[in-house]
């Protein structure tokens, strides 16, 4: 069977995308280039990226709503914006040639891991809110669940980024917020993506594995000890992607 070779390979990086995503976002930067180097062509890739997504998501959100990290009837016009924005993005991908979404992902990779790498870094403490839950959602809501729709690694930074400075969030309830959100573009771009059928599924379910021990355990962490782990490990992902992908 095609691609049984690099299972185990991509389960562990399941593991590692599954852990950092929970913890800072950005999972994506780690797992779609795997899915490249595995072979799969793009619009596979990406469709494939959001089956093993979903499970991380998933696993991230509810132990996050466990603590009380989340309120999901505050969050609700978010979710619902998010969700429209993820088909619309989804759908828009799909009419893209192969051949020119090999040539555009590598540089929005790049593009991405500098912007983590170069933005103001987050202290973990409550900010003036600047924007009330309206316009956060039709906007930021709708935008940001379009570009995850659409490509996606580094949604859940730009998610936690927007929470903190845009809401006031401090840095752990900002990823409790970016997760239900994360999940929510996720799945309803996975469900845009089955009906086309350009999920690999053997892949994605290895990686799904893998990708919910890693943001169980992340998780866990990231409750733990808040942002004394977040803000590093935001920095080293970037740093780390950046390298690899000019290299």
């Amino acid at each position: 069977m095609e691609y049984i070779a690099e299972l185990p390979l991509l389960l562990l990086i399941g593991v590692i995308a599954g852990f950092v995503d929970a913890i800072a976002g950005g999972g994506g930067l780690v797992s779609l280039p795997a899915l490249l180097w595995a072979g799969l062509p793009p619009v596979e890739a990406l469709a494939t990226n959001k089956l093993q997504g979903t499970a991380g998501t998933s696993t991230a959100t509810l132990n996050y709503m466990r603590h009380g990290l989340i309120k999901p009837r505050q969050l609700l016009l978010a979710v619902v914006c998010t969700a429209l924005g993820a088909a619309a993005g989804a759908m828009l991908v799909q009419q893209f040639s192969n051949d020119l979404l090999s040539q555009v992902i590598p540089w929005l990779l790049i593009c991405f891991a500098l912007y983590f790498f170069f933005s103001p870094r987050m202290d973990g403490r409550q900010h003036p809110q600047r924007i009330n839950l309206l316009p956060f959602s039709l906007i930021i809501g709708f935008s940001v669940g379009f570009y995850d729709g659409f490509f996606g690694p580094g949604a859940g930074s730009f998610f936690t980024l927007a929470f903190v400075l845009l809401l006031g969030y401090s840095l752990p309830h900002a990823i409790g917020g970016t997760k239900l959100l994360n999940f929510t573009s996720n799945l309803v771009a996975l469900l845009v993506f089955l009906l086309s059928g350009k999920i690999v599924w053997v892949v994605g379910l290895a990686m799904g594995v893998g990708q919910m021990i890693g943001a169980y355990t992340g998780s866990h962490l990231a409750v733990r000890h808040g942002a004394r782990l977040i803000r590093p490990l935001l920095v080293v992902v970037s740093v780390g992607v950046s390298i690899k992908l000019l290299m």
